[in-house]
């Protein structure tokens, strides 16, 4: 009997253990969403809050929160570079395209006049060549 008491007594303390764990992980997990929360609400705040209307941080809670906002401005910053390169690059773009749009409005414009050039000489052509048969066709008939 005495060697089921030992046995009882490392599942009891095994049991308390797991207890423990589980206690002192739910108690850092819930420290860790007051503080994600406290650091959103101060992100959260207003400008024109001043830093009275807060309590102040603890050190190590400024410290994060100043990790976040240089990471946030990092990633805002390499965003925003990234994006005016693609306006710039655009803009270029649309600069080209109309330069372009023009040059080939000039090229069917002149192929338009050379087109109509090209018909009034065929024009002309055709009625200096029905002339020389009419009076080829007068003298013949004569």
């Amino acid at each position: 009997m005495n060697a089921m008491r030992p046995e009882k007594t490392e599942a009891a303390t095994e049991t308390e253990t797991v207890d423990s764990n589980l206690a002192a992980v739910t108690e850092v997990e819930a420290g860790i969403r007051d503080f994600v929360r406290n650091d959103i609400a101060y992100l959260r705040r207003p400008a024109t809050a001043t830093t009275t209307d807060a309590p102040p941080l603890d050190p190590s809670a400024e410290a994060t929160v100043t990790n976040v906002n240089s990471l946030i401005q990092r990633v805002a910053g390499t965003s925003l570079a990234e994006i005016e390169n693609l306006i710039s690059e655009l803009e270029s773009l649309r600069d080209l395209l109309h330069a372009e749009g023009q040059r080939v409005q000039r090229e069917i414009s002149g192929y338009a006049q050379l087109s109509q050039a090209a018909m009034k000489s065929t024009r002309m052509i055709a009625d200096n060549v029905a002339q020389w048969k009419r009076a080829a066709d007068g003298l013949r008939n004569s």
